[in-house]
This record gives C-alpha cells, structure tokens and sequence, in this order.
C-alpha cells in the first residue's frame, strides 16, 4: 500500500486503467476531468477526489499538481500549457523541498518520416538509445511539448524524477469503460460509409502497437522503478524516454490493418469486396483531415521498449487483430447514427 498521492490529468482511455490500477495499490489518486459524468465514473473506479477543469487553466492544474507527489499526464502529447502548468508545479514544489515525478504522455508519431504509406522504413528507434529519438526534427509531432519537458528537467535537475512515456498505435478494449480508441475504429467507420477498406498510398509504412491494458501495466512499473531510484540516477538523469510495444519486427502495415477491416466487414455482410484500396485523398474529410491523414495512418514509426522489458514489464494482452475481431469491431456495429454524416475523427491523436 502505498500513501502517495497521484494527479491524473486525463484520466480517459489510456488514464482510466492507470488510475484503476494505482487505486487498488492504494494509491489515493485524483483525475482532473472535463465532464461531470466521467467523475462519477472515474469515482467509481477508486479515484479518490475528482477536480473538474479544462486543459487550458494553467492556474487549477498548477494548484492541484504542486498538491501532489506524483503527476501523471495522459490526456494529450499535444497542449503545451497544461504540460507547462505542471512543469510550474514541480518548480513550486523544488522550491519547498519537495520532490516530484512526473510522467508526461508523448507519442511516437514523432518518429514520423513522412512517407504516406510509400514504403517500409528500415529504421527502427531504441528507448536505450536517447540520441536516436533525438535525431528528430525540433518541428516533429509531439516534440515541441517534449522539448519544453527536456528543458524543465534540465534545470530542475535532482529535485524533480521526470519521464516521457511514447506510446505507439493503442488497440484494445476495457468492457468497464466502454472506450473505443481512435485510428482503427476511425478506418473502420470510413469504410462502412464508402464501401471499402483503405489505406493511405500504398499502404506499405508500418506502425508497432501497445494494447492499452499493457500500456497501463506499463505506466505502473514506470513509476515504481522511478519512486525505488534516486533522483541523480543517471537512469533518470540522462534520459527520460520509455517506449512501449507489443510487436518487435511483428508490427503490421497499414495495408494489413486495411486487409482485416475488410475481411471482417465483408464476412458481415457489410461491403461487397474484402480486398483494400488506396483511400482517395478528397475523402480524407472522413478520416483526420486533409493534413493529418497522411501522417496519422500512413505513418512508419517503429519503435522497441528495451527499457521498460529491462525493468521486468511484458505485454500480456491479445494482439491488435484478435482485439479488433473480437472486441472492437462487434462495439462499432452496434454504433447508432448516420454513416452518410460520419466526417472523421475531429480530436488530437496521441499516438
């Protein structure tokens, strides 16, 4: 059991099933919710208290995170001021004498080389390797915000533990939540509404994939191994990165992705023809936008969580074809609405 206190800043599809499982550690955990609704859930869940709050009030996310030993930020890679709330937090705390650690949500999409499914990169990223993920453009999906984080920790140096989780494409399915994630549901509902599995370009580019349940086993033994360190370890010190995948050189393409929507569509009953197609880019509307399209689901980021298998982590879970099949898609059919007014997926994709 364990008397620390933990602030979950979004505590929605990946956060939920941390905060569960810190809460039955007896972790007394606080989720920073936009919704009322999901308080009473996360309530449910074992949260001990519950703030309501927006991203973009810097002022209550500061207040509650300098209350707090332990921050985790799972609600975006992509908004800078609530990261920069925290990193305000852990200054406050560094100033009192209080120590902080603090693991922020990034996403491997930073690795994107830009290939819009033309081909299958050779180059594959090591969590042990701080200067591979380093190599990337300052200008990088994510990076800005894991920029800033890198400079906090810089400055703080001992008195604060700080961890950058990268997490690949998220697959997976809690029965208790009722949470769909976002890239493969989003191809699947695009191709209920014009009749075919697609894939961007070629669809050659290939993406490693973490379900979420391990992903949030993996957040856990993070934060144990950081809490059983000094601050001046230079595991800590020297590089704060932490991938976490499933597949090794397994990872799918997004052509084999497209392959099994359409098989299992087909087998529905529910379009005539199981092979997939190029999507044509003037319905990218349908998918995450004219500019993002390409770059969420024609993507190649590989990526190999040495670090986290080093400190005894292991996924355990089901592998992304048999999650979809099984529990996925049978929650996507049974989706009420119009499929003819389906216009995408219209929030920021972490991974």
């Amino acid at each position: 059991m364990s008397s620390k206190k933990v602030f979950i800043i979004g505590p929605g599809f990946i956060g939920w099933n941390v905060l569960e499982l810190l809460a039955k550690e007896g972790y007394a955990v606080t989720g920073y919710v936009r919704r009322k609704e999901h308080a009473e859930q996360i309530k449910a869940s074992g949260a001990s208290n519950v703030v309501l709050g927006d991203l973009n009030d810097k002022t209550l996310i500061t207040h509650h995170a300098a209350a707090h030993d332990i921050v985790i930020h799972t609600a975006t890679a992509d908004h800078l001021p609530s990261a920069e709330a925290v990193l305000d937090a852990i200054q406050q705390r560094a100033e009192r004498g209080l120590s902080t650690i603090y693991i922020h949500t990034s996403g491997t999409s930073v690795l994107d080389d830009g290939s819009k499914g033309s081909t299958k990169s050779s180059r594959v990223y090591h969590d042990n390797v701080k200067s591979e993920i380093d190599s990337v453009a300052d200008s990088a999906p994510h990076r800005e915000i894991d920029l800033a984080i890198l400079k906090a920790q810089k400055a703080l140096g001992a008195r604060a533990k700080i961890a950058i989780m990268i997490p690949p494409l998220i697959y997976g399915f809690n029965p208790d939540h009722g949470r769909l994630t976002i890239q493969i549901p989003t191809l699947t509902r695009w191709a209920l509404k014009h009749g075919f599995a697609g894939h961007v370009g070629q669809g050659l580019a290939v993406e490693s994939n973490i379900h979420v349940l391990d992903l949030a086993r993996a957040y856990v033994v993070l934060l144990h191994h950081l809490e059983s360190v000094p601050a001046d370890d230079p595991q800590v010190r020297d590089n704060p990165y932490y991938f976490c995948e499933t597949t090794g050189d397994a990872e799918p393409s997004w052509k084999d992705v497209a392959s099994v929507i359409g098989e299992s569509l087909h087998k529905a009953g529910l379009i005539s023809d199981a092979a997939p197609r190029t999507i044509p880019p003037e319905t990218y509307g349908d998918l995450f936008g004219a500019d993002f399209t390409a770059a969420v689901i024609g993507l190649n980021s590989r990526s190999r969580a040495v670090r986290l298998r080093e400190l005894g982590w292991r996924p355990v879970e089901k592998s992304w074809r048999d999650s979809y099949v099984g529990d996925e898609l049978p929650v996507i059919l049974k989706e009420e609405g119009d499929l003819e007014a389906f216009s995408g997926y219209q929030g920021t994709v972490a991974s």
